[in-house]
């Protein structure tokens, strides 16, 4: 069975006595590397190592347990022999859990056990993601198999009819605008030039509490503007509107300004007029004054 998989390179290195064979897994950045015991249809058992460890820390653990499972040892991304994140990606807990994710896929696992050292360990109990989180990952995995919306070509008036259906907050005037430099000439027409992964779920989220706590720390002057038909229309649910509605009014307990505009989420674009000013006040009064004033204090002690 493993290998019919498709993108599974199963590569036998050891004896028959010790049934080891080396695994190697396509991603978009290179390879998942990791080590394999046990028989073919064997009970899945994916093993997660610790931090800067690699999949040998299973090498003298798993010939202990149980012949009738089949043991899969990944080397998480950077670790061991797998490919190193690009440039700039940071090695976050949800991008382990992707890799496991992908690892699972490639498999074509539906149930198996975990077992996880340390840090792998840690990486096992996120696999119990919220809905929000797995949907992300899902649209991930999904989105790596296709390649023709990567790749689709437009005309000029096509873009912007798509841009238009996808942000009906634009006018025709910004959409123009934004395709400025969100298109890119190729050969017979022009294709988006935005990585099309920024449209899948946000799988990175925090708590209330840890959003109030952050904003707690907030030192500077701030002016929230909100729109009549922006967010506050979009977030429906009452566990949104609780989330929003504790945020504003954290604003207001330390003295920040929030104020309401008419208009909707692009308001700041589709009519500047109406945000201009209050911004700019809020410059002239909370910053500009302020470091003329220290200029001036700085000036007097010459």
């Amino acid at each position: 069975m493993m290998r019919a998989l498709k993108g599974v390179r199963h590569l036998h290195t050891g004896t028959m006595k010790q049934a080891v064979s080396e695994l190697s897994i396509p991603v978009p950045w290179g390879e998942i590397r990791g080590k394999v015991w046990g028989p073919d249809h064997g009970h899945p058992v994916l093993c997660l190592h610790g931090w800067a460890d690699n999949c040998g820390t299973f090498n003298t653990f798993i010939p202990l347990l149980p012949k009738e499972c089949r043991y899969v040892a990944m080397d998480l991304a950077g670790h061991g022999q797998s490919s190193h994140r690009r440039p700039g990606v940071f090695y976050s807990f949800p991008s382990y859990v992707m890799d496991v994710r992908r690892v699972i896929d490639a498999m074509q696992w539906n149930k198996f056990s975990i077992i996880g050292h340390s840090m792998g360990g840690n990486i096992a109990g996120l696999n119990e993601m919220p809905k929000v989180m797995r949907q992300g990952m899902d649209e991930m995995l999904q989105f790596e198999k296709k390649t023709e919306e990567k790749t689709r070509v437009y005309t000029y008036a096509k873009a912007v009819e798509r841009l238009l259906a996808a942000n009906p907050s634009l006018s025709v005037q910004s959409v123009r605008m934004l395709l400025e430099r969100g298109l890119v000439q190729v050969e017979g027409g022009v294709v988006f030039s935005r990585d099309f992964r920024i449209n899948l779920k946000n799988i990175v989220r925090i708590s209330l509490e840890q959003s109030l706590e952050m904003q707690s720390r907030i030192q500077a002057s701030v002016l929230v503007i909100l729109a009549e038909s922006g967010f506050e229309k979009i977030f429906a649910e009452p566990d949104q509107k609780k989330f929003t509605s504790a945020l504003l009014q954290g604003y207001r307990d330390r003295n920040h300004t929030v104020v309401t505009v008419p208009g909707n989420h692009h308001v700041h674009l589709n009519n500047p007029e109406v945000v201009a000013p209050l911004v700019s006040d809020f410059l002239q009064t909370k910053v500009l004054s302020q470091l003329a004033r220290l200029k001036n204090e700085q000036t007097s002690k010459l």
